[in-house]
Formats: structure tokens, C-alpha cells, sequence
């Protein structure tokens, strides 16, 4: 005896579930390369953008589609809020509105739930390199910055910071000029070591400082302890968030810091 199979006849409204997953897949991917293309801004510094990261995206896309997309949009979109939000006060170290630092704030805190690094010296490669303070609740206000001739004579330029991760160092570098005086242009450097404390936290040590050229040193001697004890970084620092372009630490005195990556040093 002979048995036959016979498989049911498919209507015109059946499809099996696995090409339904399948085209599922496939549209999320066409999605996500789309919203890609269309959201993408781009840093000055490079022309790369400073919140994307692709990895996250093929992880999202990968895992939990739903909400991994949702939540990387939050992300990019509180990013844009807090450069928005910090443009134009100078870093916030002379000093802001309470209603403004409590907005920068509150974006910063948004940000540091969404971490995608939750393990940040697990990961150090994530902080090494150069980095461009973006904002500080460091503040030089009243007497200090009449002191340091930061009000009419001296300007506080860029704050650059670079971390040598196989050294364990880092260097915060600050950039001064003097109006109308191109020689007194220069920089104070502060060069420090660092060691893991915890999965999130590292030790600094502060190790030597210099100011070039001599003539800026001339000009801040009288006050070097001043300035000194402005910008070391001695402590410890919690790193609050990091990603491919961005990262956030608060120090042992409750300091705040921003940073955005600089380039490809």
C-alpha cells in the first residue's frame, strides 16, 4: 500500500511566518540605511558625525529592533539639544544664568542614562586619543579672574586633553592669548598619570606643569598657584558616559565635564 503526502493547498492569504520574518528584517535594514542618510550631522572637526555609531546600529538592529532604534534617536536628539544649549556661554567657566546651568544639567544627566558604555575602563580604547572641552561647571568668577588678567588683557582659548592609555597619562593642555600680543600667545600644560579604581572610575595623580613661552609664564607668575589650583586635575574622576565622540565625567569636586573627541589624534 501506497501512502501519499499530500500538503495542504495554501490560500491567498497565508505567507509562512519565516518569510514574514525575513521581509520584516529586510525592511528595518532598508529603514534604518534611510533614516541614516537622512539624520547624519556632521562635527567641524573631521566632517564625522559626533553622536553616530554604527555598531550600535547593526546591534540594534540585530537584537531589539523596536526599541534600540528609539532609543538612539533620544540619544542623538538630546546630543543636539546640549550643543544647542551650550553654545555661546564659553564653556560655562566664567560663570552662566542658574536657569541655564540647571538645562545643561538636566541634559546631561538624560544623556549618562542612556550610556552606551557602562564599563568604561573595561573599554579604555573608547577614552584615548585627544579630546575638546566642550563644557565645564569649572568656574574662574570675581577676584580670581581679575587676578589671572582674564577679564580684559588675557583670553582663555581652547582646553584640549589627550590620553595615552598604555602610559596611563594624560595631558590637559589650555590655551591662553594676550590682545594685541601675538608673542604672549601660549599654553598651560598639566601632565598627570592615572590609575583604574573601579569599572567606572580612575585615580589622577598630578605629576608636573609647564606654561610657554616664558613670557605667558611671566604674566601668570605672581598667580601660578591661583591658575594651578583652577586646573588640576588631581582626584578622581567618575566617567559618567562615553562613546565613539563624546564623553562626560564628574570629578571629586563635583565637577562636570563634556568633552567631544578632536579629530583623528
Amino acid at each position: 500500500m501506497v501512502t501519499k503526502l499530500v500538503q495542504p493547498q495554501m490560500t491567498d492569504s497565508y505567507v509562512s511566518p519565516l518569510i514574514c520574518r525575513t521581509m520584516n528584517v529586510m525592511k528595518l535594514q532598508n529603514f534604518v540605511t534611510a533614516r541614516n542618510h537622512l539624520r547624519i550631522n556632521t562635527s567641524r572637526f573631521g566632517g564625522r558625525p559626533l553622536w553616530f555609531r554604527p555598531v550600535t546600529i547593526i546591534k540594534v538592529a540585530e537584537h531589539n529592533s523596536g526599541s534600540g532604534l528609539v532609543e538612539l534617536e533620544t540619544l542623538a536628539q538630546k546630543k543636539r539639544e546640549l550643543y544647542q544649549a551650550v553654545e555661546g556661554i564659553n564653556r560655562g567657566i566664567f560663570g552662566m544664568p542658574s536657569a541655564k546651568k540647571s538645562e545643561i544639567e538636566s541634559l546631561v544627566q538624560q544623556l549618562e542614562s542612556l550610556n552606551p558604555t557602562p564599563y568604561p575602563t573595561q573599554e579604555l580604547e573608547m577614552v584615548a586619543g585627544c579630546w575638546r572641552l566642550v563644557y565645564s561647571t569649572i568656574s574662574i568668577l570675581g577676584s580670581k579672574r581679575t587676578k589671572l588678567g582674564l577679564r580684559d588683557f588675557i583670553s582663555l582659548d581652547e582646553f584640549f586633553q589627550t590620553i595615552d592609555i598604555s602610559k596611563g597619562k594624560a595631558v590637559n593642555m589650555i590655551k591662553f592669548s594676550a590682545r594685541g600680543l601675538s608673542l604672549l600667545s601660549g599654553q598651560l600644560s598639566i601632565e598627570s598619570s592615572f590609575k583604574i579604581a573601579s569599572a567606572t572610575r580612575v585615580d589622577i595623580n598630578f605629576e608636573n606643569s609647564t606654561i610657554t613661552p616664558d613670557q605667558l609664564m611671566n604674566v601668570f607668575r605672581k598667580n601660578y598657584d591661583l591658575l594651578l589650583s583652577i586646573f588640576n586635575p588631581e582626584g578622581w574622576l567618575e566617567i559618567t558616559y562615553v562613546d565613539d565622540w563624546m564623553r562626560i565625567g564628574r570629578d571629586d569636586k563635583s565637577n562636570i565635564f563634556v568633552l567631544e573627541r578632536f579629530g583623528d589624534s
